[in-house]
């Protein structure tokens, strides 16, 4: 749109063009906090005992400072104690891999960029296995295992990806992600023949679950989780200017080299938090920035925000499904999530190989 359209659009509507961008910018964001406020509804009234969201807005309101109300002390354990922590940290989950993923793609300039890319994955998986099969699996040490696995996985591969250079390209570090996760799956395996009686403690952690949420969980990611949030967030902007490619961006002023190792290492950080405590959830760093992409285009300052509070939603949404389908019995949310991403990568693949065919 030329100049003079976007103030005759603005001159129609009778606002200020300032004003209009605000509205598209704020607008994506807005609706995708209504879908996380719906499904937050949804996931904490439903389950084996289903119970009227008034019911459910009692027992939050009676944990409020200075707010006394009395309550049916099973609804408050069901509430309070299980379903409402999950919630939480369903949605601190979600955010995490969403925002993750839009970080990636940003950084490495590719839609198909993962959170798993650099071998996060791979190395929480390993860590993971080493807890279990040692007998250390605990509820503090397992997750402590695998968010140092992921941490040691990454810092490998941007050690080999730089091969001692200062810059880095995305390619080599991206190859490294690939070496580091065979070398750590290929560990993972040859642990789990040694130690064959651990192999369905290992894999239910990594078909991931929510199903074990404690608010010892929320309160073990919530710091890793925020300080993620707020770095990624701080450089939304410095993500737009490095679309147009790392030797204009530098032009421009913007040490994109540094630019790039503050993303990865917080998108890390936040993705590592995310795997600790809930195991291997796939395609939601795929899925979620993608849509958002669709629906509010590709500017980072829109895409970032937006794709964190819709991963908390989906993934909110996808349990409830995980925990109803074959109720009451449970699937494993990793299954679900992957029922929807496959097809939906392989969209992406074939739309992104039809752009590229065009140019």
């Amino acid at each position: 749109m030329t100049e003079s359209g976007a103030g005759t659009g603005a001159a129609a509507t009778g606002l200020p063009a300032q004003v209009l961008g605000h509205r598209r910018a704020t607008g994506p964001l807005l609706v995708a906090t209504g879908v996380l406020l719906g499904a937050a509804a949804l996931g904490v009234s439903i389950g084996p005992a289903d119970l009227p969201l008034s019911e459910v807005a009692r027992v939050l309101a009676s944990h409020l400072p200075f707010v006394h109300l009395h309550v049916n002390p099973t609804d408050d354990a069901i509430v309070w104690q299980v379903r409402f922590p999950r919630v939480v940290l369903g949605a601190m989950v979600g955010a995490m891999l969403s925002g993750g993923g839009a970080a990636y793609q940003g950084v490495f300039r590719n839609p198909l960029a993962d959170p798993y890319l650099l071998g996060v994955a791979a190395g929480a998986g390993l860590g993971a296995t080493v807890a279990i099969v040692h007998g250390t699996g605990t509820h503090l040490l397992l997750p402590l295992s695998a968010f140092i696995g992921a941490a040691l996985a990454v810092a490998l591969t941007y050690a080999l990806g730089a091969g001692g250079s200062r810059q880095s390209s995305t390619g080599a570090i991206v190859l490294a992600g690939v070496a580091v996760a065979a070398l750590f799956t290929s560990v993972q395996t040859f642990l789990l023949q040694r130690h064959s009686q651990s192999l369905e403690e290992v894999y239910t952690w990594i078909l991931g679950r929510l199903s074990s949420a404690t608010w010892g969980d929320v309160g073990l990611m919530a710091p890793y989780a925020l300080v993620s949030a707020v770095v990624l967030l701080l450089h939304r902007r410095l993500l737009d200017v490095l679309r147009v490619g790392e030797d204009e961006a530098e032009s421009l002023g913007v040490r994109a080299e540094r630019v790039r190792i503050v993303v990865v290492v917080a998108a890390t950080l936040g993705t590592a938090s995310a795997v600790a405590v809930s195991g291997l959830i796939g395609f939601i760093g795929i899925i979620v920035p993608h849509t958002v992409r669709l629906a509010a285009g590709g500017s980072y300052r829109r895409v970032l925000p937006v794709s964190m509070v819709a991963g908390g939603a989906f993934l909110i949404l996808a349990d409830v499904v995980a925990r109803t389908l074959q109720s009451p019995a449970e699937v494993p949310i990793g299954v679900v999530t992957a029922f929807v991403g496959a097809p939906f990568f392989l969209f992406v693949l074939r739309s992104r190989r039809a752009q590229q065919g065009v140019r």
